[in-house]
């Protein structure tokens, strides 16, 4: 091989190196901006979760709230009809 040969292989071989370097930036660069979007769905789903969470504990304390209402109902409902009894 003459010099002039292997100055162009080099020169060929060095262009395909940074070439590659360049793809595996730009694949890294896919990469984190894959990870930047599933953070921030996470981070939605997250405050989403967390609305859910409220909600449903509202639910439980009007569900709690009912019950009670509907005990002393009956409560009240057996003392009138013990009081129509005695009459």
């Amino acid at each position: 091989m003459t010099l002039k040969t292997t100055l162009k292989l080099s020169a060929a071989a060095a262009s395909l190196a940074i070439l590659a370097g360049c793809a595996s930036t730009s694949d890294l660069e896919d990469v984190r901006q894959t990870a930047e979007a599933a953070q921030a769905d996470a981070a939605e789903a997250r405050s989403i979760a967390v609305q859910a969470q409220n909600t449903a504990n509202q639910a439980q304390r009007d569900a709690q709230s009912a019950l009670q209402m509907s005990e002393q109902n009956r409560e009240e409902m057996d003392r009138m009809f013990q009081r129509s009894m005695q009459k």
